[in-house]
């Protein structure tokens, strides 16, 4: 099981997600987050955070590359992907654990 992370500009939450499902990919979590990015030889009070959006989608393991690649594919220029393992995953609803709980 894997955590996929991704930060995109707010523009192209509907092109990610609509991959995202042709990989029937559909439970997830997405919030608005401000990101800050090259900043070298700036002053802090210069800084402007952008506005973008976060998707969390966890994801077992033989959906994890449909996953970056419908990120990758459609997330636009700006933003970045993260994966990382899970070590347990718990629906609250139906109390299922592992890779059924996804």
């Amino acid at each position: 099981m894997r955590m996929v992370q991704a930060i995109i500009a707010p523009e192209r939450l509907a092109a990610v997600t609509t991959l995202l499902a042709e990989a029937e990919i559909f439970r997830m979590t997405v919030s608005e987050v401000h990101g800050v990015s090259d900043m070298a030889g700036m002053a802090l009070a210069d800084v402007s955070p952008e506005p973008m959006v976060r998707i969390e989608v966890g994801v077992n393991d033989d959906f994890v590359e449909a996953a970056v690649h419908a990120i990758e594919q459609s997330g636009g220029e700006r933003g970045r992907v993260f994966t990382w393992c899970l070590d347990e995953v718990v629906r609250i609803r139906t109390g299922e654990t592992g890779p059924e709980a996804i």
